[in-house]
């Protein structure tokens, strides 16, 4: 069995992994901080999900826009103006909280501007992925470590961003998040990647953008990946907003204990990841998502009746693994599968899905947390997510019926199911 990095091996994947690994530590802190100034300054859980909401609607918006651009523009340049704008945002927020006169409303704008930035980020980030690993077999493998890296970086950055809190307050998280961008900026400029040519389009973005709506619409597999993350994004991961209310309301905490809870589903969801990464067999994925979906949705539920941090622990583990290994698992199968000229569309389309629907989410949860209690919306978000797998279980047979072709273009097979590296779904 080959190893579990076998992608590190490549040399540009291998600087990517170093300078994201460190940035994502910093995305954390100020995730972690964000948090707790707003709950510290207006103890509202509505404006938790506002800030949520402001953060990352600009993804749902954008992003189809985004993959049209991704798919024509140069994706190392956009990759290092997305990482340079993140940067001063985060040193402006930085800067305000520094001078001890930042506005709840001043948190909303950066949020969107951060969300903004995010909407172009993420799908030329996943589009680059398959330049940086010469050897296609290795891209299941890399895509697996890119989510274990961000899942190391949700263990370290709100337990380091509790400590930092509690001794010197929120905006020095803010401060070295601005910092940590500089390792993905530098890493990129020391890549050694073919020239990109310039891709000719005769149609209009407009025209492009329909394209892939209709192409991810039509396509079973993807249609149904993608149907599957947007609901328990909206349902699901909006929980990670009201972590600050049952960390102080019901868990009667403070920020080291709102650090615990992030940190520990970060755990569960970098064991996922690992997990992935060391399949070597392309059998029994379909299922695998089946069952983390589902093993998201009762974690979930069983953590909103935990009063105590050392039961709700274990419980938020099987949530956090079950979340990720959803989500590192469709990666996988969309980017094993889908069109080179559509990848950027796409990408765009699964961030759509991913992060487009928390906000929208956030703001529900938000809302409901205020009506019935942070406790009771987090119940009803894991009972949804349990009945999406079940229907996502129902489509599975046209899933495997309608990639079967694809694997054997690319060579795979279940003859060679044992031996071919690329993970996608069971035959």
């Amino acid at each position: 069995m080959r190893s579990v990095g076998r992608a590190l091996r490549h040399r540009n994947y291998r600087l990517f992994f170093t300078g994201q690994s460190i940035s994502l530590i910093g995305t954390w802190l100020t995730k972690v901080a964000t948090a707790w100034l707003v709950y510290r300054l207006t103890g509202s859980a509505w404006l938790l999900g506002v800030v949520g909401f402001a953060g990352q609607i600009p993804t749902f918006v954008l992003a189809p826009l985004a993959g049209v651009l991704v798919d024509r523009w140069n994706r190392r340049r956009v990759l290092l103006g997305t990482q340079t704008l993140a940067m001063l945002q985060s040193a402006f927020l930085a800067t305000l909280a520094l001078s001890g006169v930042i506005r709840i409303w001043e948190v909303v704008v950066l949020s969107v501007v951060q969300g903004l930035v995010d909407a172009f980020d993420m799908p030329v980030r996943q589009s680059l992925v398959v330049r940086m690993v010469d050897d296609r077999n290795d891209l299941p493998n890399a895509i697996a470590l890119n989510s274990s890296m961000v899942n190391a970086a949700r263990l370290l950055g709100p337990a380091i961003a509790g400590l930092v809190i509690a001794a010197v307050g929120e905006a020095w998280c803010f401060f070295i998040d601005a910092l940590s961008y500089a390792a993905v900026i530098v890493s990129v400029l020391l890549m050694r990647l073919d020239a990109q040519p310039p891709a000719p389009r005769a149609t209009h973005v407009l025209h492009e953008m329909a394209e892939g709506f209709r192409y991810a619409s039509r396509f079973a597999p993807i249609r149904a990946l993608l149907l599957l993350l947007a609901v328990t994004g909206l349902a699901g991961r909006p929980f990670a907003v009201l972590l600050p209310v049952i960390a102080r309301e019901v868990m009667h905490g403070g920020a080291g204990t709102l650090g615990t809870l992030q940190a520990t589903a970060g755990v569960g969801a970098l064991a996922g990841t690992i997990y992935l990464a060391s399949r070597t067999s392309i059998r029994g994925l379909g299922r695998v998502i089946v069952m983390s979906a589902a093993l998201f949705g009762l974690g979930l539920a069983a953590f909103s009746r935990a009063h105590a941090l050392w039961l709700a622990m274990p419980l938020l583990f099987l949530a956090g693994t079950g979340m990720m290994l959803q989500t590192a698992a469709s990666n996988t199968i969309i980017q094993t599968i889908v069109d080179e000229d559509k990848r950027g569309r796409v990408m765009s389309l699964f961030a759509m899905s991913l992060f487009g629907t928390v906000p929208l989410g956030s703001l529900l949860a938000g809302a409901l947390a205020t009506r019935i209690g942070a406790e009771n919306t987090i119940l009803a978000g894991g009972a949804i997510c349990v009945m999406a797998a079940g229907f996502f279980l129902r489509a599975l047979p046209e899933v495997r019926a309608a990639v079967r072709p694809i694997y054997e273009r690319l060579g795979i097979s279940p003859r060679t199911a044992e031996t071919t590296e690329v993970v996608v779904p069971d035959n």
